[in-house]
């Protein structure tokens, strides 16, 4: 679709569509909706019906075209309007500014298994992103969200929130929040418990103020990453089981990594607090049976560290042998968070809180299972010799290897092998003579190495057959045939 684009139209490239909630209704499951650059104006809420649902092997996409960006602009809409709610499953949208909604500036209501990549999501007049009612498996990769506030009140807008009556398994990979009048990231319960997320190298930072710096009052919380439970009317049991890697919260007007009355069991691996007003952590309250508080690798800075004597801690830099100072720091200066992000969409490489050469929390930590370098590795959210966060792109053919399936031609099993030089997001889909997708053998980050994937053709008829490997701005595709 385009901007001079008309509904009118075919929706082909030369004579596209003029918008978005025409282009949806046109669309099938497997089917991509190219968006041109350029800022739409735009009132209505863009909805995404339940009956619009994709599967596994045939997902939605909606995305920018090639590297254009399209604004979507809802600054005129009546309060109490959402941008865009997304109700259906197994959608992919990348590559959008969202701004300006009388309310969320989306919200995925009850949709399951979609993945929202490279958007931004600002000035709307309640959360930038909100999961709920029963939303589960969700991936968000790659995204910001800023300067969102509800007037009058001020005490409800977040940058990201997973929160009320969420589902389960949703996830967010390489996010910002901040500048939010309420919380970087709310997962408080009302309606749903016994759900879990996971954030991995997520940063957030300045929640609890107004675009202008002023402060709109107590209602207005400020916290970094709000981590479940409720409030003081229905917070008995409510269980959001989060886990937080590599993440870092500094200059919160309240707390970094705060509790908020959670008794599920909460892990903290290699995560960074720094200057939040209250407390970098603060997990005090006694957990439900069977629950547990990990926190290792962890580092606080200029702020409290509150944690109940239920929290399995170790090689933490409050802990012995360590005594933080600045000069364990490249730097304090935090300006480059705002960095523009990678052409990919991944996060700048930043020196702040990054640790100094000398520093005793360089080596110290514990294996967690997560990759670092040297000997141990290190404390806080940034090891060491490593980009600021795994990228999803800045790919070349030199980064990513497709070896020639084995054996071929096969019937009916096969073999296909790839290489990561580094990690990122991968899809490996096999396609037809037609260029209908035939199967998803891959779609999700991985780690950089080696790779070996198996297939069978099943009932497929003797042919020629592709597979092509996608991550970044790097796809290879190979022959291969299936000889009955």
């Amino acid at each position: 679709m385009a901007a001079d684009g008309l509904d009118t139209n075919p929706g082909t490239f030369a004579e596209p569509y003029r918008t978005i909630t025409k282009a949806i209704s046109m669309a099938r499951p497997g089917d991509s909706i190219f968006v041109r650059g350029g800022a739409y104006t735009l009132i209505g809420t863009i909805n995404i019906s339940s009956s619009k649902s994709g599967t596994e092997s045939s997902r939605y996409h909606l995305m920018g075209y090639k590297d254009e960006r399209a604004l979507l602009d809802f600054s005129g809409q009546s309060a109490g309007s959402k941008g865009i709610t997304l109700y259906a499953s197994y959608w992919h949208i990348t590559g959008f500014d969202i701004k300006g909604a009388g309310d969320n500036g989306m919200q995925i209501s009850g949709g399951s298994y979609n993945i929202v990549e490279f958007c931004s999501f600002y000035e709307n007049r309640d959360t930038g992103l909100q999961l709920s009612t029963g939303a589960s498996f969700n991936r968000i990769i790659n995204c910001d969200s800023y300067y969102n506030a509800d007037p009058p009140d001020y005490g409800d807008a977040d940058g990201f929130a997973p929160k009320l009556d969420v589902g389960t398994g949703n996830s967010f990979y390489g996010c910002r929040a901040w500048g939010n009048c309420d919380d970087g990231w709310d997962g408080y319960m009302r309606g749903a418990t016994d759900v879990t997320t996971t954030l991995e190298s997520c940063w957030t930072w300045g929640n609890g103020y107004l675009k202008d710096g002023s402060n709109p009052g107590s209602q207005a919380n400020g916290n970094g990453f709000k981590m479940g439970g409720g409030d003081n009317s229905n917070s008995e049991q409510l269980m959001h089981h989060f886990t937080l890697k590599n993440c870092l919260a500094f200059d919160n007007k309240s707390k970094g990594f705060d509790q908020n009355n959670n008794v599920g069991s909460m892990t903290l691996l290699n995560c960074t607090g720094y200057h939040n007003i209250s407390a970098n952590y603060r997990i005090t309250r006694s957990l439900n049976s069977g629950q547990t508080l990990t926190v290792k690798n962890c580092v606080s800075f200029g702020g409290a560290v509150e944690l109940g004597a239920f929290a399995v801690q170790e090689t933490n830099s409050w802990m012995s042998p360590f005594a933080v100072a600045e000069d364990d720091f490249l730097t304090l200066d935090p300006s480059s968070v705002y960095a523009a992000r990678n052409p990919d969409g991944s996060l700048p490489a930043i020196d702040f809180m990054n640790l100094a050469e000398g520093s005793d929390l360089i080596d110290a930590g514990v294996d967690v299972g997560l990759a670092f370098n040297g000997t141990a590795p290190d404390l806080g959210a940034f090891e060491t010799g490593q980009a600021s966060a795994v990228k999803r792109g800045d790919s070349s053919p030199q980064d990513f290897q497709l070896s020639q399936n084995y054996p071929n031609p096969f019937n009916p099993t096969t073999t296909i092998k790839y290489n990561l030089h580094r990690a990122g997001f991968v899809t490996l889909k096999i396609i037809d003579l037609q260029g209908r997708q035939v199967a998803i053998l891959v779609d999700g980050y991985h780690q950089a190495g080696e790779f070996d994937v198996r297939w069978s053709a099943g009932n497929l008829p003797s042919g020629i057959y592709f597979y092509r490997l996608q991550t970044g701005d790097y796809s290879e595709m190979k022959k291969m045939i299936v000889q009955r």
